[in-house]
């Protein structure tokens, strides 16, 4: 797979498994459904993005990650908000998500200025 040599894959990835096992043993299955697929949903577009043949396709894949990670901090907030989340733990999967989204920003600008 090509997004395997990708950091911000690799580093997406770690963030859903802290997720995952954080949330292991939650007993709330919505909340818990919710901010699990919000993390996963980041590492897989950027993989599903990766392997797609056009740049403009490869764009798109990465803008919907971008929006997975926009919606796994609004979750983290509330989730620390609500007592689901130690807050320091919250905040630092917070940092995570916004690097996150930093990097698919440069990273779509690869393909997006290919396009223009």
């Amino acid at each position: 797979m090509k997004c395997e040599r990708l950091d911000v894959w690799k580093r997406s990835c770690r963030l859903s498994v802290n997720v995952y096992k954080h949330f292991k043993s939650c007993k709330d299955y919505s909340f818990k459904d919710q901010i699990t697929r919000s993390s996963l949903s980041i590492a897989s577009n950027i993989a599903e993005g990766m392997e797609k043949e056009s740049d403009k396709e490869k764009a798109r894949y990465i803008e919907i990650a971008k929006g997975s990670a926009a919606e796994l901090t609004t979750q983290v907030y509330i989730g620390i908000e609500i007592d689901y989340i130690q807050k320091a733990e919250g905040l630092a999967w917070v940092k995570e998500a916004n690097e996150i989204l930093r990097m698919l920003t440069g990273l779509k600008g690869n393909y997006v200025h290919l396009n223009a």
